[in-house]
């Protein structure tokens, strides 16, 4: 978190994190270049630009296929969520490498001629009209272009300035990058291919993403616990028992109207607040608290349970809802108060 608009600091985990990655595109560049090669069977090799396109292409396309599969794998298992605190870090070298895999496609087929590259590639393929030989490199263009956006704007100085929602908007933007990188190497490259191992590898990159999104989507759909409404009370719902809840941990109930709250138990009392970050939406049942404030999983801002208010000087707010006991049944009224609004947290009896 940051109070202020402010360069990049790398922490410890920052360096270690950018560092292998870093340290991960080197090696498979360096031994696609130069290992690769000498296993290749054809009698006509690529020569060192086309191999540079090759390898840079290749490595884009699995490192956006690991960024894509970051999030479902942090739902999953919470052993993950070291791999997303820094995502924004992987996606930006990750458009980076793409842009060197342009850069390498220009120098070889459009450096020559007597016009501008640019204009060169946008009109040397015509073939709309086919399947085979269609203009796949407008699909790379565009997606390129997305990645490029969303690199700029990674910093939250832009989830600040263009608010969250519309952040995350832009950010969700990636999955149609994706779509349009699988059309652009399924009209591009693969048209052409003989080594079945790319084949075989894209086809299963493109499976591991839409596997892992489906069973987090399932996990997510059954994540939250569905509110009981009561008989005789228009207003409460019942949420759970007292016991289903650890300490300093929260259990996470889906309304009718379709929100997510979560309860959290802390000195033996209960608060709720809305289940959603109000940095990216992460989802706060799935945290803790500490230090007396409810932390988010993914990116570690905090919220007071009370009145889920962010800790001066962070002005963040959520929405709270009041709770009461019959029992060890835990009630809940669904109507939200304003965000930022105090309620008084529900003791418990000892346990």
């Amino acid at each position: 978190m940051s109070a202020t608009y402010k360069p990049v600091t790398w922490t410890a985990s920052k360096l270690v994190y950018d560092a292998a990655i870093v340290s991960a595109v080197m090696l498979y560049i360096g031994l696609f270049v130069h290992v690769a090669p000498r296993f290749d069977s054809v009698t006509l090799y690529n020569d060192e630009g086309m191999t540079k396109v090759q390898a840079f292409g290749t490595c884009a396309f699995l490192m956006f296929t690991f960024v894509l599969c970051i999030g479902p794998l942090a739902r999953l298992d919470p052993r993950f969520l070291p791999l997303l605190y820094n995502r924004r870090h992987f996606g930006v070298i990750t458009a980076a490498v793409a842009a060197m895999h342009a850069e390498y496609v220009i120098e070889w087929y459009f450096d020559y001629g007597h016009m501008s590259r640019w204009v060169a590639m946008l009109i040397g393929n015509t073939s709309y009209e086919q399947v085979r030989g269609f203009p796949f490199e407008l699909f790379g263009m565009f997606a390129l272009t997305i990645l490029i956006v969303m690199a700029v704007t990674s910093h939250d100085f832009w989830l600040r300035f263009l608010t969250p929602p519309l952040w995350k908007a832009i950010h969700m933007v990636a999955y149609l990058a994706y779509a349009s990188i699988v059309i652009h190497v399924a009209l591009g490259h693969l048209q052409s291919a003989i080594n079945p191992i790319f084949l075989v590898t894209f086809v299963g990159a493109v499976s591991t993403v839409t596997i892992l999104h489906v069973m987090a989507a399932r996990r997510d759909a059954g994540a939250a616990r569905p509110s009981t409404r009561l008989a005789n009370d228009a207003h409460w719902v019942e949420a759970g028992r007292v016991g289903e809840i650890a300490d300093d941990q929260a259990l996470t109930v889906g309304l009718d109207n379709g929100d997510r709250v979560a309860i959290f138990c802390h000195g033996g009392k209960l608060s709720a607040i809305a289940n959603a970050c109000a940095h990216q939406n992460g989802p706060l049942g799935e945290g803790r608290i500490v230090d007396g404030c409810v932390t988010c999983p993914w990116h570690g801002y905090q919220y007071r349970p009370e009145d889920g208010c962010a800790p001066a000087p962070y002005t963040e707010k959520l929405a709270t809802y009041r709770l009461r006991l019959d029992g060890d049944r835990i009630l809940i009224d669904p109507r939200a108060n304003p965000p930022g609004t105090y309620v008084e947290p529900v003791a418990i009896a000892e346990r």
